[in-house]
């Protein structure tokens, strides 16, 4: 066991001794000195040190003095810990501070614009010019399938000039381009189904204002799945619908649970078209509900499938038959003629 030596330190009135803490220096004082019974000639004794912090910093002369004369060196154990830890967390403050100045902020979405690229095919507002948002924020039917469907519409419903009058429910109708075009085509009443709020009042109203059919139009700003939920609602207020349009987004849209909740809807009646726009390498079933498959049609990465009675996709087969029957019947003459 190591024996403590009877060295003893100045008394804390001495010169060289503790000052008052009142004067707010820092001091490391030896209280004792911890010798081995044979301390060997090459070994210093062990020194044990106590310190306080100082108040300024500041070192007077008598606290160097009292460590040389213990064989210590002042500027090792006069290190104030503390200057180390601000300066530490100074750089530490600078460099969070340049790294927050110099991170690139998130730029702002630019602002939603319009452009008027659609247009009326037929009927009434025929030719007129309809609203569309830049972009691909929604995507407009084209109107080479617009044209064919309606086209396939008006032979099925047994009037090639026009459309049968009903209401028509247009499902994410977006700038309402498919709805007003029935309306310009002989329907009564539609009602448009678009959640976005902006498309609505920038874009869908202004159509319909500007063609003139906003009296006989019905806005709902609500989801398409929520407003199949409230199917029935909408039956017992307003009836079945006789036309419906699906020109959803293509990405968030899953054709297989849409088609099976309009195929089980109260709004589909017997008698209802439906016409759904889909993309490429997307199954579509040969019926939806009581409705069967009239038609199914590619325009490039685009399909339309078109749904109906079973009695409209009779009069579709007779009009084909009886095109084919016409062309059969023409004099040789005539038909080098046409060629």
């Amino acid at each position: 066991m190591a024996a403590v030596s009877s060295s003893v330190l100045p008394p804390l009135s001495s010169p060289s001794g503790i000052k008052n803490r009142s004067n707010g220096s820092s001091l490391l004082v030896p209280l004792f000195i911890v010798a081995s019974p044979k301390q060997s000639k090459f070994r210093p004794p062990t020194v044990v040190i106590s310190s306080y912090n100082s108040r300024n910093g500041t070192v007077s002369d008598s606290k160097k003095e009292l460590l040389e004369s213990y064989g210590l060196d002042p500027d090792e154990f006069l290190a104030q810990p503390s200057s180390f830890s601000k300066s530490r967390r100074r750089k530490e403050a600078e460099g969070a501070g340049r790294g927050k100045r110099n991170s690139p902020e998130q730029p702002s979405p630019p602002p939603r614009t319009t452009h008027k690229l659609l247009q009326v095919l037929g009927g009434k507002a025929r030719r007129k010019k309809l609203l569309s948002p830049k972009g691909m924020d929604v995507r407009p039917m084209m109107e080479v399938v617009k044209g064919a469907a309606f086209d396939i519409l008006q032979v099925a419903g047994g009037c090639p000039a026009s459309l049968r009058p009903g209401r028509w429910l247009d499902l994410y109708s977006g700038t309402g381009s498919v709805g007003i075009e029935a309306i310009s085509r002989g329907c009564s009443e539609v009602h448009f189904v678009e959640m976005d709020p902006w498309v609505v009042s920038k874009v869908l109203r202004p159509n319909l204002e500007w063609t003139g059919f906003l009296d006989v139009s019905m806005i709902h700003t609500v989801r398409v799945e929520n407003f199949l939920e409230r199917a029935e609602q909408f039956v017992d207020k307003n009836g079945q619908v006789d036309y419906i349009s699906v020109t959803p987004p293509y990405t968030v849209v899953d054709y297989s649970i849409l088609m099976g909740q309009l195929s089980s809807s109260a709004l589909v009646g017997e008698n209802t078209f439906i016409v759904v726009e889909y993309p490429l390498r997307t199954a579509m079933l040969d019926s939806c509900g009581s409705l069967v498959k009239i038609t199914d049609r590619r325009f490039g990465r685009t399909h339309l499938a078109i749904y109906g009675p079973t009695w409209a996709q009779k009069k579709k087969k007779k009009k084909s038959e009886n095109s084919v029957l016409t062309v059969a019947a023409m004099s040789p003459l005539h038909m080098e003629s046409i060629r």
